[in-house]
């Protein structure tokens, strides 16, 4: 994986995975997902000696954004989504941010990115891979050079994302993960929203929900 470093950190009460995706010389850092204690987060960050430059949402469930408004105002940094899920993110009724006690939650999105669209930050080269099916708007976001994806929700170790909430489709997210992640090199590593992190090759023999 050449500079590309990562640190996780397992957060809320879904136990998200955060991920800090860092350059190990520049120490340039992008926060995918912030789901939760943003207090947590940035202790790792001042502990690792890290500059945050943005903050990537793989989609916009409460789980996976409740950190993300706190960070941002704090680095003055932009927050990154695909522009089918900005709304989402904005809307409580389509985070799910009203069903787990933690009061209505709505986020705005400041980068809205595109299918395919090459990100330049943190001095890697990030393709957007638009995957919807758990959500409308639902990316994966692919480091081609260091051969990693960071799969959000879409894809799991053995299994995939629900997709019984609202924007939700079965047959998007399964073609979702067969026409843009299943034709990746199998050797792509996989770290995931949830759970522990698999490779492509592993999930095209194992998947029991991919046939």
């Amino acid at each position: 994986m050449a500079h590309l470093k990562i640190k996780k950190l397992l957060l809320g009460v879904i136990m998200t995975n955060c991920y800090l995706v860092y350059h190990d010389q520049s120490r340039q850092t992008l926060i995918i997902d912030p789901g939760d204690r943003a207090d947590q987060i940035m202790n790792t960050v001042k502990e690792m000696s890290l500059t945050p430059c943005a903050i990537l949402l793989t989609h916009g469930h409460f789980d996976h954004l409740l950190a993300a408004e706190e960070i941002k105002n704090a680095y003055g940094i932009p927050v990154y989504a695909h522009e089918e899920e900005a709304e989402v993110a904005a809307d409580p009724g389509l985070n799910a941010s009203g069903g787990f006690g933690i009061g209505s939650r709505s986020l705005q999105v400041d980068v809205k990115v595109k299918d395919g669209q090459v990100l330049s930050l943190a001095g890697f080269e990030i393709r957007v891979l638009h995957t919807p099916g758990h959500t409308k708007g639902g990316v994966c976001y692919y480091f081609a050079d260091e051969k990693t994806l960071f799969s959000g929700d879409t894809l799991f170790a053995q299994s995939v994302g629900r997709t019984d909430l609202p924007t939700g489709s079965y047959s998007q997210l399964i073609r979702s993960i067969k026409e843009k992640l299943f034709v990746l090199p199998e050797d792509v590593q996989v770290f995931p929203g949830h759970d522990g992190e698999t490779s492509i090759g592993y999930e095209k023999k194992h998947n029991p929900y991919i046939v």
